[in-house]
């Protein structure tokens, strides 16, 4: 009894001291990240993290990230433009907000610009216009100021200009 208690205890510290850090060939690799890129459009930055989380090392990252390339599963403009799009769109952000999101991952400046022009100006301000309405009717504060800087801090904070945004308040709220 004890021999068998004390074998199974052995076993379980073998255990214990192997690499419990899964390991991917290159095309093990490559086959996992052209699924990450099939489902939905990538960054190289988001592209190069995952494969960092993968342990692998910098040459295979290159190669990986180069093929990806190369077969159109990786495309940063169309990354830019469709992020701008989807965040514009559903999430309601306003211009600075989705610059700030694109800087952060990386994207130069010219992507960022050619991004933005995805959004059509009057399509852009209908939504503000919209949006900053539908939050006025929802801000239950009596006291003018507050209300005017809880709709404020709602507004900036999802990234719409500032002259818009205090624009609207003072035609809003009086």
């Amino acid at each position: 009894m004890y021999a068998l208690l004390s074998e199974i205890l052995i076993s379980f510290s073998n255990y214990a001291i192997m690499d419990p850090k899964k390991t991917y060939t290159v095309t093990e690799a490559l086959t996992k990240m052209q699924r990450y890129c099939a489902y939905q459009d990538r960054c190289h930055k988001e592209v190069h993290e995952k494969l960092k989380g993968m342990y692998m090392i910098p040459e295979a990252i290159d190669h990986i990230i180069g093929a990806l390339i190369e077969d159109k599963f990786l495309n940063e403009e169309r990354f830019a433009k469709s992020f701008a799009r989807g965040k514009f769109r559903y999430k309601k952000w306003g211009k600075k907000r989705i610059t700030l999101e694109l800087k952060q991952r990386d994207i130069s400046p010219f992507l960022i610009k050619v991004a933005l022009k995805e959004i059509p100006e009057h399509e852009y301000l209908s939504s503000f216009h919209e949006l900053a309405e539908k939050r006025n009717l929802q801000i239950k504060e009596t006291n003018f100021l507050k209300r005017k800087k809880k709709l404020a801090d709602y507004l900036l904070y999802r990234g719409w200009e500032t002259h818009l945004v205090y624009e609207k308040i003072n035609e809003l709220i009086r």
